[in-house]
């Protein structure tokens, strides 16, 4: 029913606008026009609110996700940092150990030999200290597999 109701009516303004003198056509023409412009002007600004709105709204959201994740990143970069840190230290103390092992070992060898230590003439072997051909141990005196201590032999000893 709205349709032929809206039709009618249109066709009434249509037939009054034809009817009504041209002072009055110019001026409504004017007030159409202004109308059109209001609210084309009055949409336009509407949206602009909007998108400002928005554009405000997703920037506070952004400048929160932003300062969230430089809050995780350094909470990240701290708990690297300490990891290192730690594993640095671990390093440093067994090296030191090992630092010192190497210079206790070294340490006897560095040591000078005392007087009773040194080789004499006495020490050195003559010629009656040499093995001959019949000192030297033939296949018989030589141990086999049976002769072999075996591990319960050497725990019970």
């Amino acid at each position: 029913m709205a349709g032929p109701v809206k039709k009618t009516a249109g066709k009434i303004a249509k037939k009054a606008v034809e009817k009504a003198p041209d002072e009055w056509k110019e001026s409504l023409k004017e007030k159409a026009q202004e109308q059109s412009a209001k609210k084309i002007e009055e949409k336009a600004q509407s949206k602009v609110i909007k998108a400002a709105d928005k554009l405000e709204k997703n920037k506070a959201e952004n400048a929160d996700k932003v300062h969230n994740r430089a809050e995780q990143a350094k909470e990240k970069t701290q708990d690297a940092l300490l990891t290192l840190r730690d594993k640095l230290k671990k390093t440093k103390e067994t090296g030191d150990i090992f630092q010192s092992k190497l210079e206790s070992s070294r340490g006897n060898d560095k040591k000078i030999k005392g007087i009773h230590q040194i080789k004499g003439v006495s020490d050195i072997k003559g010629i009656s200290g040499i093995k001959r051909a019949s000192n030297i141990k033939g296949p018989a005196e030589v141990k086999k597999s049976s002769d072999v201590k075996s591990l319960s032999d050497i725990k019970n000893h």
